[in-house]
């Protein structure tokens, strides 16, 4: 029987495989690199391991092999390549291979190397349509302007294809279950956003945030659930496993392409292949669209841009699903839009959406002050979560989480809960030393607190409509929750004594010192 491979060990195979760029592409290019050759040996495996279960049934019928193993998952066709003949002009095959990261090993040392890459990601883009068009255009293995001239280009991916040919990036089904292939991925997209920075927001969530999110949008079983601006796919994936059946339906729009396909990639190595991942500016072109109208979703969730400069406020107003009939945000602050978005795409009555916004949602006036009063005049609002500073690569400024509820409103079955849940849990992180994370048990006590409503001491406070309205409907969570802390009384006459016995003590050290140089001298 196979030795099955740790997750620690492939973890650190597949991060050493980055070292052949480092230094001389760009982390936030070299990524897309990285995970690409990842997902190509993957699936390559998985075909081969297959392959050899299904040769033990069907001997030496490889045809019949191909067919059974193309009408699952995925296909890898054979590439052909071809050339002019001299003599006849007619084309003529020169090569013949199948489409894996086996076939471009054995020709690792070819001058064209980088080429054949391209091609073989063309031929397995074409083969599965479906699943995989589109996904690898951003990407260029023979790139000069990334990669180098030919020579140097050339030995960087020999050494980059060696690299993925360790035993512990053996990832056949037999040795490697699916989980531990997607927390690969998903390991290697949160080390890429550490070095990449403020360019980390476009495609990464921390992963306790991630599972926050997920955790209070509270999926179950037959759900449909969105990701208007979702990234890598990190908070989709974590929603999914909340539900532990596969009775779900996964959607996400992603305005990056290169970040578009790491979402699709993702979603393939996790076994959610027929999630409906669209490649669009969420704001100005949703493409989440049936029969002219926006989808619905029983769960929205997302962390999308924080305050998107150039949103779009200048279509707003035309926008013909009429999200922002409550208000046009300001164009230089993106926020409330996207959450209007969510809102109006979270199903009537039912609908829960739960999004990562900066503390000034919370509390700037204006056009947002206008937007936000009307939200929680609709009574939809179910809680303010406010979270740690420094839990994000992209920048150190504390966070908060909304729930929206649209069970709610007139009709549904939280119909007669009128009030909104604060919690306070900035204080409550583990301190790192360039990022600050949550534990486990941080994440249980706001979700449980969240489902108890309970209000605890400098914790969390539950504020009637009227308390909110009091404050001009400003969230800022200080205003319901007293965190201040009283500070120790000082006796000043125990102080004052303390502090003559120092004197004292330090008159009678000076004398022995002054006695001591005295006695050096003579």
């Amino acid at each position: 029987m196979s030795t099955k491979i740790e997750q620690k060990d492939i973890n650190r195979a597949a991060w050493a495989a980055c070292d052949t760029f480092r230094g001389v592409v760009n982390p936030s290019q070299y990524m897309d690199y990285i995970l690409v050759m990842l997902f190509l040996k993957y699936i390559s495996d998985v075909w081969n391991d297959h392959y050899d279960e299904y040769k033990k049934q069907y001997d030496d019928d490889d045809e019949r092999i191909r067919r059974k193993l193309e009408r699952e998952r995925f296909v890898l066709p054979i590439v052909m390549l071809k050339e002019k003949s001299d003599k006849s002009g007619h084309e003529v095959v020169t090569d013949k291979f199948p489409a894996t990261y086996y076939s471009l090993y054995d020709r690792r040392s070819d001058d064209n190397i980088g080429e054949l890459i391209n091609i073989v990601l063309d031929h397995i883009e074409e083969a599965n349509k479906s699943k995989l068009e589109g996904v690898f255009r951003n990407i260029d293995f023979n790139s000069e302007s990334n990669l180098g001239k030919t020579k140097d280009r050339n030995r960087r991916l020999k050494a980059f294809i060696e690299d993925f040919n360790k035993p512990q990036l053996d990832m056949r089904p037999s040795r490697v279950s699916e989980d531990v292939i997607g927390n690969t991925y998903i390991y290697l997209i949160e080390r890429f956003a550490s070095d990449s920075g403020k360019k980390a927001g476009e495609f990464f969530t921390p992963l306790k945030v991630s599972e926050l999110v997920a955790k209070l949008a509270m999926p179950k079983p037959g759900d449909k659930i969105c990701d208007p601006s979702c990234g890598s796919g990190g908070l989709l994936i974590q929603a999914a496993n909340r539900i532990g059946v596969r009775n779900f339906a996964l959607y996400g729009q992603e305005s990056n392409g290169s970040t578009w396909a790491l979402c699709k990639m993702n979603m393939f190595l996790h076994s959610y292949d027929s999630a409906r991942i669209e490649w669009c500016d969420t704001l100005n072109s949703p493409m989440l669209v049936e029969n002219d109208r926006l989808m619905k979703f029983n769960c929205v969730v997302a962390n999308p841009p924080f305050s998107l400069d150039k949103w779009g406020a200048e279509n707003a107003e035309s926008d013909r699903f009429n999200r922002f009939w409550r208000g046009v945000p300001p164009k230089s602050k993106g926020d409330w839009a996207f959450i209007t978005h969510m809102i109006e795409t979270a199903l009537e009555k039912e609908g829960r959406v739960s999004v990562v916004v900066p503390h000034g949602v919370l509390f700037r006036g204006a056009a947002e002050g206008r937007i936000r009063q009307k939200l929680i005049e609709e009574n939809i609002l179910d809680a303010v979560i406010g979270l740690p500073g420094n839990l994000f690569p992209t920048t150190n400024i504390p966070v908060a989480i909304l729930v929206f509820d649209k069970s709610r409103e007139r009709g549904g079955k939280n119909d007669s809960r009128k009030d909104v849940l604060f919690i306070d849990a900035s204080r409550d992180f583990i301190q790192g030393k360039n990022q600050n994370t949550l534990s486990e048990e941080h994440l249980e006590k706001i979700v449980r607190t969240y489902k108890k409503r309970e209000i605890i001491e400098k914790y969390s406070y539950l504020a009637k409509f009227e308390e909110i309205k009091e404050n001009d409907f400003n969230l800022n969570i200080p205003r319901y929750v007293d965190t201040f802390e009283e500070e120790e009384e000082i006796d000043i006459d125990s102080v004052q004594l303390e502090i003559d016995q120092l004197e004292k003590e330090l008159v009678e050290v000076r004398t022995k010192m002054a006695e001591k140089l005295k006695e050096i001298e003579r």
